[in-house]
């Protein structure tokens, strides 16, 4: 039998305001017309109202069909954008994005962890199998990592991290094209390649596992749509090290990752390749979060922002993704992050047997889908399941969870 491949500072701001550029816009196609600078509530005065009714993408499916009844770009409005908010481990994004997300009427997409793959549908924790699995199948998240940091999983736990970084922003695209409601992100798939360049640096992935994860980012990657600002908060390591403890998380308080060096070299990936990249694509803010800072500051710079600017230079590669000019063009972009959202699974299937570290043996495989098929809710695809107590007509074709449709 062959081996199993494992599946798994300073604030700077745009304040380019153009005067002229508004009636240059008010000329364009309606699927480019979009307004120029995002508004907030104090600056709308009032909450967001949306310009029509936003689609129930999550209960009905926008097929192609759909596009001749359900056009895209009329619910796109100056708020429909795609805000990143980056930084090093305790800089306070998370509160920071909730802020942002509250005062721009956004939606508020926390950053993804592991729980999204380990608990199942029904609430199901699938970490209770481990007494059941063999080591290379056991359940392995960040707090896992920071306590053994060279285990024979870390290679698969981050890329099984970006996966999850990824879907969460497909949804997050999937959300503004379906609703015309921007999205504020709490980190991406876009920066995760700080985490295993660091892990690769010390020692806790292999050269072979970080040329698996770069061949998989390169091949899924390049079917999002960039995103439209990107804010870093800059955090010193020694204030990163007195946030941890502060944070009083045992795992990170006596984890031997977070040392000096490891967080000098996650600042460099940010600071000298995630930075630039995102330059060519989206809006940078930069702060100094040292000592924190105010969410109300952050908005009025966002607000200050000319979007419209890159409409008009069709050749600067600044918001080039959200350059469409055909409406037919916008709806496909939108079913491509609905409907055909599984097909992007597809895309992490990189048929690599090359690297130990990313295989499972034969046998541990057997019995580690004899367990896992065998867990509260796990039988059968949600919906089929009648001892979790689903009903109805779903209930009476049964698809093992393990099959396709």
């Amino acid at each position: 039998m062959t081996a199993v491949l494992r599946v798994g500072i300073v604030r700077l701001c745009s304040k380019n305001t153009a005067p002229s550029l508004l009636n240059v816009q008010s000329a364009l196609p309606a699927a480019l017309n979009q307004k120029c600078s995002i508004s907030g509530r104090t600056m709308r005065g009032g909450p967001r109202i949306p310009k029509c009714k936003p689609y129930p993408y999550k209960e009905k499916d926008y097929t192609v069909w759909n596009h001749f009844f359900d056009k895209t770009s009329k619910r796109l409005d100056e708020n429909s954008k795609i805000i990143l908010v980056e930084g090093p481990i305790g800089a306070g994004k998370s509160k920071l994005a909730a802020e942002l997300a509250k005062e721009l009427d956004m939606l508020y997409v926390p950053e993804a962890n592991m729980d999204t793959y380990y608990i199942n549908t029904y609430g199901y924790n699938m970490r209770k199998l481990d007494p059941q699995l063999p080591e290379s199948c056991r359940s392995y998240d960040v707090v896992n990592f920071c306590k053994e940091p060279k285990h024979q999983n870390t290679a698969s736990f981050q890329i099984q991290m970006y996966r999850l970084r990824f879907m969460q922003y497909v949804d997050a695209l999937a959300h503004v094209l379906s609703t015309g409601q921007g999205v504020v992100l709490d980190r991406s798939c876009y920066s995760d390649f700080v985490f295993m360049e660091a892990m690769h640096k010390h020692g806790y992935l292999s050269a072979g596992a970080r040329s698996v994860y770069n061949e998989i980012k390169e091949n899924t990657i390049t079917e999002l749509m960039q995103p439209h600002l990107v804010i870093y908060l800059d955090c010193p390591v020694d204030v990163v090290k007195q946030r941890i403890k502060a944070r009083n998380l045992d795992y990170e308080v006596n984890s031997k990752v977070f040392t000096d060096d490891y967080l000098k070299d996650m600042e460099f990936y940010y600071k000298q390749h995630f930075l630039k990249k995102m330059s060519i694509h989206a809006e940078l803010l930069i702060y100094d979060w040292t000592s924190g800072g105010e969410s109300e500051v952050v908005v009025e710079d966002i607000e200050r922002i000319n979007f419209g600017t890159f409409e008009i230079d069709r050749h600067n590669k600044k918001m080039k993704d959200w350059r469409i000019p055909l409406e037919t063009e916008w709806c496909e972009a939108r079913t491509k992050y609905t409907h055909d959202k599984p097909d992007l699974h597809q895309y992490f299937n990189i048929p690599r047997y090359d690297v130990p570290e990313l295989l499972i043996d034969p046998e541990d495989c057997k019995v580690f889908d004899k367990v896992w098929f065998s867990a509260p809710g796990m039988k059968y695809r949600p919906g089929y399941n009648e001892d979790m107590g689903d009903t109805g007509l779903l209930t009476k074709v049964k698809v093992p969870y393990n099959q396709p449709y």
